[in-house]
């Protein structure tokens, strides 16, 4: 690794998008450590999301650059790909196919054995609490069942880094949870975390560091815990992503 202990070194970088007037991400540097849970936090808007599709190979940047395991992203998208799971906010399911469908689909796609697959999603699904609805179509789950074989879709891999936007957004208590338990063991046997999330008591509890964005830079860093402490009238991180963004509501069309 280029820098020691750095899984993902951004150095400057930006995105702009076509016909945009402001940069949704600018000149951004920041160095994310392997074995880490790191929370990207922020307004709706404030360029979390551009940051993971850059870092994730979906977008390309305007300027800047990064590298994860070392690997610059120009050079090495190919080797960064094979590195990297993604859980998009979105659901990348096919509604009309069975979960266990679904997921021998993405796994065939990461050229996973057949026989190693099959073992490998029976084992997620029972971790998840959803092995008996295997073979039941993803068009008849709740929000919160998509969003675990969502979860599976971008883990078979055993991916090195793991990129999650709002990954237990519109769940139950109870699917919020198990998907972070099951996170927290992911992280436990080796995998980087880089997480969004508007759940800030949730973030502050499942983090060990943390950035606050807000208009694609970033505003404030570091251990949950540290930070409370270092704002004085702070109780809790929500109480500094207030003071750091405002109060302003920030909803866009």
């Amino acid at each position: 690794m280029g820098i020691q202990g750095a899984m993902i070194q951004i150095n400057h970088l930006s995105k702009k998008y076509k016909g945009a007037e402001n940069f949704s991400v600018s000149k951004l540097d920041l160095t994310i450590n392997e074995g880490e849970i790191f929370g990207l936090l922020g307004p709706n808007g404030a360029g979390k999301t551009t940051l993971i599709s850059m870092l994730s190979s979906l977008l390309r940047p305007t300027s800047g650059s990064f590298t994860i395991c070392g690997l610059n992203y120009k050079d090495h998208q190919k080797e960064i790909k094979q590195l990297i799971g993604s859980v998009p906010q979105e659901y990348a399911l096919y509604p009309s196919l069975t979960a266990l469908e679904n997921l021998m689909y993405f796994g065939s796609m990461y050229g996973i054995h057949k026989y190693d697959l099959k073992n490998n999603i029976q084992g997620h699904l029972e971790t998840l609490g959803l092995s008996e609805f295997a073979n039941k179509k993803i068009n008849t789950f709740s929000g919160g069942m998509k969003r675990r074989i969502n979860l599976i879709a971008g883990i078979l891999h055993s991916p090195k880094v793991l990129f999650l936007d709002e990954p237990t957004v519109g769940v139950d208590v109870q699917s919020r949870n198990v998907i972070i338990e099951h996170l927290k063991q992911l992280n436990a046997q080796g995998t980087t975390i880089i997480y969004t999330s508007h759940h800030l008591n949730e973030a502050e509890e499942f983090c060990t560091r943390v950035a606050i964005i807000d208009y694609g830079a970033i505003v404030c860093e570091g251990e949950p815990k540290k930070l409370i402490a270092a704002h004085h009238h702070a109780l809790h991180l929500e109480d500094i992503f207030l003071e750091k963004t405002g109060k302003a509501l920030r909803d866009y069309a």
